[in-house]
């Protein structure tokens, strides 16, 4: 068997996966990067996007994240995640109806501050890397 790493990925509700895996691709903030065993130690930015769980070449699960960080040490790798979840359970439509409200309210907002427009902003980000996320084939 090749040697693994353990996982961790925790959002503020939950525990969504703690195993042992061969490979972990993370979507860091300045691009994806996949975690092996042995890593170097490092802590990352995530930016909105797909975790994929790899056993030998193949996915076994994937996440959505919408943003966190995670942490690599001689332990393994923690996720703790703005908010996560099995991109199976992702419903298409729902995704769809939830970029273009986000949009909408980008859109609608007179004059916002600041703060407001950067949180709309954030807002139609994660929208649309779910929306990838449900879109993209499976690798």
């Amino acid at each position: 068997m090749a040697e693994t790493l353990t996982l961790e990925l925790v959002d503020p509700e939950r525990v969504l996966a703690s195993e042992a895996v061969e490979m972990v691709v993370l979507p860091g903030v300045e691009g994806d990067f996949g975690v092996l065993p042995n890593h170097a130690p490092l802590v990352s930015l995530l930016r909105p996007g797909v975790i994929a769980l790899y056993e030998g070449a193949k996915v076994t699960r994937r996440f959505f994240v919408a943003g966190g960080f995670v942490e690599v040490s001689e332990q393994g790798c923690t996720v703790l995640a703005e908010g996560a979840e099995p991109v199976e359970e992702l419903d298409r439509a729902a995704v769809e109806q939830a970029l273009r409200d986000a949009e909408e309210d980008l859109a609608d907002a007179k004059e916002p501050s600041e703060e407001q427009r950067a949180r709309l902003e954030r807002a139609v980000a994660i929208a649309r890397a779910r929306l990838e996320a449900v879109t993209a084939p499976q690798a």
